[in-house]
C-alpha cells in the first residue's frame, strides 16, 4: 500500500506541471506601434539621405527588418490612419475624403482589427490620435483611447496588448512658422539641405527643409524612450515594433499628393528574440517588397494567430505561412488621393517596381490650386510668390499649371517625378500595361469616387462595399467613359457629344469633366454643352460651368452664384466653390462675393468664403 501511494505521488508529481502547461494559455506576442506624423522616407538617413540621422531608428533596424516600399495607400492622415485601423480600400468603403463630410459605415461583420484583437485577449490602447472616417464604437476599438493610454495599465500584466502611439513633432503645422522664427538658427544647417529639382532655391526653402529635419530628430527621441519602456518592464523581447511615418511629407507637394513624397513611408519592425521564429528574416534584413497600410492589420491578426475577416483587401507580410522570398516578389501598389480638406480632385496610382503610373482625372487642376492650410506654410507661400513673379524653371512650373491626364514615372532615373514618360512612343507598351493594371484594379474595388462626394454621401455610405458591388456595371462604364480623355479628341468627339445628351446624369456629368480634361480642344462640344448650365442636376450645371468657363465661352459665375446659393447640401456647395477657385485663380474670371448668399457657411465651404474674400487668416507675415 505504502509503494502504491507513492508510485502515485510520483506519477503525479510528474503529469501534474505537464498538465498545468497545457491548460495554459499559449503565449502570445505584443504589438507596439510608434507613428510619426506627415513625414516619408525622404527625411531619414536610414533610406539613403545624408541628413535625417536617427540612432533610435537605426537601432530598430539593425534588430529588425527595414521595408524600402512601404505606403500609406493615401497621402493625408484621416484616410491613411482609417485604412490603417480597417485593411481596407478607402476608395471602396466610401471613407476616401479627408476631412469627412459624413462617416462611412463597415461592411457587416467588419470590425476595426483592434477590436478584433481585444476579441481574442489583447488589451488594445491608442495614445491618441484616431482621425477615423468610419462610425466606430472607441470603447470597443480600444480599451482606452486617450493621452494616457498605455500598456501599462492593463488589468493583468500577463495579458498580451497591442498600443499604438502617434507623435505630431514632425506634423505639418510644426512648419507653420512665421517669418520672424528663420532669425532663430535651426540645428541643421540651411545650406547643407538638397532641396527636390521642383523647388526654388531660396532662404526660406532651405530653413523649412532644415527645421523638418529637426522635427526628425525630435521624433527619434521619443522612438527610443518608448524602447527604454518596454525595456525597463522586461517586455521588449516579446513585442514586434513598428516605426512608421503615417503617411507622406510634409515640404510643399507631399501631404495631400499622390507622388511618392506623399506615399512612400518609412517602416521598420524591430523582431524580439522570443518569436523571431514567426519571421523568416534576419536581424538587420531589408527587403524590397511593397506593402501597404491595408496590410498592417493582416500582418499583426497573422502574427497572433488570428484569421482575418474575407472581406478585408490587405494581406500579411510577416507571420505563418509568409516567407522572405514570397514577400521580395511583391511589387505593385494602388494609392489614391482625393478631397483634401476644401480641395478636390481624383487621382489615382499603381506601382509596379520601378514604374509608377499616375492617373489625374481632373488634369486641368494645378496642384497648387489653394488649400488654405497648405498655404499657411512659407514656403507653399513662397513657392507660388516665385511663380507668379516669373522666375521659376519649366520643372518648379508644374506644380502651378494644368496637368496631364495619365504620368509615368520610371523611379530610378527619376525618384522626384518630374520627367512625365507618358507621351514618349518608345514607353507606349508599358504606359498600356500600367493602364490596365490600374483600370483593372479600380473596377475590382468598386472605385466610389466614379460617384461625386454629394451623391455618395446621400446613396452609399450605408455600406460602400454593397452598394459598389450593385453598381459595379454602372462603376465600369462610367470608367470608361472616364478614360476617353486618354484617346484623341477626334476619336471621341461622336462618343462625348452623345453622353452630353444622355438621360443619364452621371453620363452628362463624367462627360463634362472629359471635355474639361480636353480644354480648348473640346471647343467644338460647347453648343451641346451650355443647355447644361440649367441641367436638373445641380452638379451637371457645375461641371458645364467649370468647362465652358475654363474655355472661355461663357461667364460661368452666374451659374455658379446659382448653386451655391440654392444647394441642399454642404458638399454640393463645397464642390461649387472649388470650381469658382479654379475658374477664377487659373482661368481668369471674376468673382463678386456679394451674389453670394449662402446656406452653409461652415468648415470646408467657410475656407473658401474666407480666401475668396481675402480674408483666410496667415499667420506667418
Amino acid at each position: 500500500m505504502r509503494f502504491s501511494r507513492l508510485w502515485l505521488g510520483l506519477l503525479a508529481a510528474w503529469l501534474l506541471p505537464g498538465l498545468a502547461k497545457a491548460a495554459e494559455p499559449a503565449k502570445r506576442p505584443n504589438f507596439v506601434f510608434i507613428v510619426s506624423e506627415d513625414n516619408s522616407v525622404h527625411y531619414l538617413r536610414l533610406y539613403g539621405n545624408q541628413l535625417g540621422i536617427t540612432p533610435n531608428i537605426e537601432r530598430l533596424a539593425a534588430e529588425g527588418l527595414t521595408f524600402n516600399h512601404a505606403f500609406s495607400a493615401a497621402p493625408v492622415c484621416s484616410v491613411a490612419r482609417t485604412t490603417l485601423a480597417t485593411g481596407m480600400h478607402a476608395p471602396r468603403v466610401g471613407f476616401q475624403y479627408h476631412r469627412k463630410s459624413a462617416l462611412a459605415t463597415l461592411p457587416t461583420g467588419v470590425k476595426p482589427w483592434s477590436q478584433v484583437l481585444r476579441e481574442h485577449g489583447y488589451y488594445a490602447t491608442n495614445n491618441a490620435k484616431t482621425d477615423y472616417n468610419f462610425k466606430v464604437d472607441m470603447k470597443q476599438a480600444w480599451d482606452m483611447s486617450s493621452n494616457k493610454a498605455t500598456w501599462r495599465k492593463r488589468p493583468n500584466k500577463a495579458m498580451p496588448f497591442f498600443h499604438m502611439q502617434s507623435f505630431a513633432d514632425s506634423h505639418e503645422s510644426r512648419l507653420h512658422f512665421p517669418l520672424k522664427q528663420m532669425e532663430t538658427p535651426t540645428k541643421t544647417s540651411p545650406d547643407e539641405v538638397v532641396l527636390q529639382p521642383y523647388f526654388p532655391d531660396t532662404p526660406i526653402m532651405r530653413y523649412t527643409k532644415a527645421r523638418y529635419y529637426d522635427r526628425m530628430s525630435i521624433i527619434d527621441g521619443h522612438v527610443g524612450r518608448i524602447i527604454s519602456q518596454l525595456k525597463e518592464d522586461g517586455l521588449l523581447e516579446d513585442t514586434f515594433v513598428f516605426y512608421f511615418g503615417d503617411h507622406g511629407g510634409v515640404m510643399p507637394r507631399s501631404k495631400g499628393y499622390a507622388y511618392e513624397s506623399g506615399l512612400h513611408v518609412p517602416l521598420v519592425v524591430r523582431i524580439p528574440a522570443n518569436f523571431k521564429h514567426l519571421v523568416d528574416h534576419k536581424r538587420g534584413d531589408r527587403t524590397d517588397g511593397f506593402v501597404s497600410f491595408i496590410d498592417f492589420g493582416p500582418t499583426v491578426l497573422n502574427l497572433a494567430g488570428i484569421a482575418p475577416h474575407k472581406e478585408l483587401d490587405g494581406q500579411a507580410f510577416l507571420g505563418k505561412g509568409v516567407s522572405a522570398a514570397d514577400l521580395a516578389k511583391r511589387d505593385e501598389v494602388f494609392g489614391h488621393a482625393d478631397r483634401f480638406d476644401e480641395k478636390f480632385d481624383m487621382v489615382r496610382t499603381y506601382r509596379k517596381g520601378r514604374w509608377k503610373y499616375i492617373r489625374n482625372y481632373q488634369a486641368y487642376y494645378a496642384d497648387g490650386l489653394q488649400n488654405n492650410y497648405r498655404y499657411r506654410q512659407l514656403a507653399y507661400d513662397n513657392w507660388r510668390d516665385e511663380y507668379r513673379a516669373k522666375r521659376l524653371n519649366a520643372v518648379q512650373r508644374q506644380f502651378f499649371e494644368r496637368r496631364q491626364a495619365e504620368q509615368l514615372f520610371d523611379l530610378e532615373a527619376d525618384p522626384h517625378e518630374v520627367n512625365n514618360l507618358a507621351p514618349d512612343p518608345a514607353q507606349a507598351k508599358r504606359l498600356a500595361d500600367m493602364r490596365r493594371l490600374l483600370r483593372d484594379k479600380m473596377k475590382s474595388i468598386n472605385d466610389l469616387s466614379f460617384y461625386h462626394e454629394n451623391r455618395m454621401v446621400i446613396a452609399a455610405l450605408d455600406d460602400g462595399v454593397a452598394f459598389g458591388r450593385g453598381h459595379a456595371k454602372q462603376i465600369s462604364r462610367l470608367s470608361d467613359l472616364a478614360d476617353l480623355a486618354l484617346r484623341p479628341f477626334a476619336e471621341v468627339q461622336q462618343a462625348l457629344g452623345q453622353a452630353l445628351r444622355s438621360k443619364g446624369v452621371l453620363r452628362r456629368y463624367w462627360a463634362l469633366k472629359v471635355c474639361s480634361n480636353f480644354g480648348n480642344e473640346a471647343k467644338p462640344l460647347a453648343k451641346a454643352a451650355k443647355p447644361l448650365l440649367k441641367d436638373k442636376n445641380l452638379m451637371v450645371r457645375v461641371r458645364a460651368a467649370e468647362f465652358l468657363g475654363g474655355i472661355k465661352e461663357v461667364d460661368p459665375m452666374p451659374t455658379l452664384y446659382g448653386v451655391v446659393n440654392t444647394a441642399e447640401t454642404e458638399q454640393a456647395v463645397m464642390i461649387a466653390f472649388n470650381t469658382i477657385v479654379y475658374l477664377r485663380d487659373q482661368i481668369g474670371h471674376e468673382y463678386d462675393p456679394s451674389e453670394v448668399n449662402l446656406k452653409f457657411n461652415k468648415g470646408e465651404v467657410y475656407r473658401r468664403v474666407q480666401y475668396l474674400a481675402g480674408t483666410e487668416p496667415n499667420t506667418n507675415y
